[in-house]
């Protein structure tokens, strides 16, 4: 792998951080976890798009720059360390979209990416339900064929930016005599404002709606929102669980900045000795992080699925975005338990790390079985 950036890659890397300077705003928006602080992050992503910064990797005719992976790697460190606002649209734009890129019919593309591209339409994520949360096989929201397209039916929890966003993606049992749990399931699109579907937040520790569970009632959806061959959903599934597992939802830009923010902390404080193993390893874990994305990255390049590896991603960049604020919060004492400071929020967001996009413990599961060939754990 060469790691040396061609000229013209590196003016695209000049640009970005000149965009980024002239344009990232002088105070931190409102948390994306409040009604205010999503408008604000909703309009953020309309100034993106409007100089096709908010998704420079997509094709151009649906607001991106054709710029590829490797740029896209590029835009995310200098995005990252220009401490620019988190990206509300981050669930469509890395997860839903890849997925329609790959299996989605070009109606489709030309009809949901545009405006996910500028902010008109956020996506929330909705994977989870009470039962069924890493175990997603064993989901039992349904959808049961009628004229023009589906009814769905059933309950779907812990669906991330679902208590402002306007449509949401997931999958439903449409077979529920199907053989095997992960036969018979249909990947569907839906707006959160139909009729039938009831939002209900979710606070989290800070008391700030980051989730929400829906509540589905007979909601139609039309034939042109199923995503690829009806039944047939879990492999399309599994697609856009290997992106957010993998390099697209965490890029390493997120935890080069956030561990050079630790550095300086550090160095603020006077370079506390009890301190500067933890400081170390976080600076180490995030270079590590990128060095090991731009392999992955390379692959993909070569023509490779992001297949099981993503579980390694998934578990490392989970342990170590905990590992980083905790030592963030033990540095600052009383003062970083305010929940208000920017660390505070960001150690709350990444509590959730090692839960979502699958739980560590399954990723374990898979590392075990698909890369180290182990057999079978009890569950």
């Amino acid at each position: 792998m060469d790691l040396a950036f061609s000229p013209a890659d590196e003016a695209f890397r000049a640009e970005v951080r000149e965009w980024l300077h002239a344009h990232v705003p002088r105070a931190p928006l409102p948390s994306l976890e409040t009604e205010e602080g999503f408008a604000a992050h909703r309009a953020w992503e309309a100034e993106l798009a409007a100089d096709r910064w908010s998704v420079v990797n997509w094709p151009s005719r649906y607001g991106g720059r054709d710029s590829g992976l490797l740029r896209w790697l590029l835009f995310e460190e200098e995005y990252w360390a220009a401490d620019a606002p988190g990206r509300v649209g981050q669930n469509g734009i890395q997860l839903l979209a890849p997925t329609l890129l790959d299996h989605g019919t070009e109606e489709q593309r030309a009809r949901i990416l545009p405006p996910m591209a500028c902010g008109e339409v956020i996506w929330a994520q909705a994977w989870s339900e009470p039962e069924a949360g890493s175990d997603l096989a064993s989901l039992r929201a349904r959808a049961v064929r009628t004229d023009g397209g589906w009814l769905l039916t059933g309950q779907k929890t812990w669906s991330s930016r679902a208590a402002f966003a306007d449509r949401a993606f997931g999958l439903f049992r449409s077979d529920p005599d199907a053989a095997r749990p992960h036969q018979g399931l249909t990947y569907l699109m839906f707006s959160l404002r139909a009729p039938g579907v009831t939002v209900r937040p979710i606070a989290r520790l800070d008391g700030k709606p980051a989730f929400a569970e829906l509540f589905l009632d007979e909601v139609f959806v039309p034939d042109e929102d199923v995503i690829g061959e009806p039944g047939r959903g879990w492999r399309i599934a599994m697609a856009t669980a290997g992106n957010e597992r993998g390099l697209m939802l965490r890029s390493p830009g997120r935890f080069l900045a956030s561990a050079r923010r630790l550095e300086e902390l550090w160095r603020r404080l006077g370079r506390p000795a009890s301190a500067r193993d933890r400081v170390a390893d976080a600076l180490i874990g995030a270079r590590a992080y990128q060095l090991f994305t731009y392999a992955a990255a390379s692959r993909l390049l070569d023509g490779e699925e992001a297949g099981p590896e993503s579980s390694l991603n998934k578990v490392f960049w989970s342990e170590l975005d905990l590992a980083l604020h905790e030592t963030a919060l033990d540095l600052l004492g009383p003062e970083g338990e305010m929940a208000d400071t920017d660390w505070a929020e960001r150690y709350v967001f990444a509590l959730a790390g090692p839960l979502y996009a699958g739980t560590n413990e399954i990723q374990r599961d898979i590392i075990a079985e698909r890369l180290l060939g182990l057999p079978k754990g009890r569950r």
